[in-house]
C-alpha cells in the first residue's frame, strides 16, 4: 500500500525558505508522475508543481521562479524547495501523484510566512 508523508515544513520569514520532502513507500515515485498541492485556510487545494517520472516540470504561475520540484527516484523522495517565500504561501503542503489519487492523500505539512 503506498503511503505518502510529508515533512520540511514550518514557520519562516517572509523572504525566507524551506525545503519540504515526501517520502513515499513501494515504488510511485519511480513509475509516476508526480505533484506538490496546497491548500490555505478557506481556499480549495489547488497544484503548486508537477513533475514528470522523465523530469520535465511545471509550476502555478504565482511560484515560478521561486519553487523547484524534485525527485530522487531512487531514495523514493519528492522535494519541493521554497525560496523568497511570501505570505501568501502560507497553507498545509502536500504531495500526491499527479493527477492526485484520494486515497493517497498524507497528513501535509504546514508552511506558515509571517514577520
Amino acid at each position: 500500500q503506498v503511503q505518502l508523508v510529508e515533512s520540511g515544513g514550518g514557520l519562516v520569514q517572509p523572504g525566507g525558505s524551506l525545503r519540504l520532502s515526501c517520502a513515499a513507500s513501494g515504488s510511485i515515485l519511480s513509475i509516476g508522475d508526480m505533484g506538490w498541492y496546497r491548500q490555505a485556510p478557506g481556499k480549495e487545494r489547488a497544484l503548486v508543481a508537477a513533475i514528470s517520472h522523465a523530469g520535465s516540470t511545471t509550476y502555478l504561475d504565482s511560484v515560478k521562479g521561486r519553487f523547484t520540484i524534485s525527485r530522487d527516484n531512487v531514495k523514493n523522495t519528492l522535494y519541493l524547495q521554497l525560496n523568497s517565500l511570501k505570505p501568501e504561501d502560507t497553507a498545509f503542503y502536500y504531495c500526491n501523484t499527479f493527477p492526485p489519487i484520494l486515497r493517497y492523500w498524507g497528513q501535509g505539512t504546514q508552511v506558515t510566512v509571517s514577520s
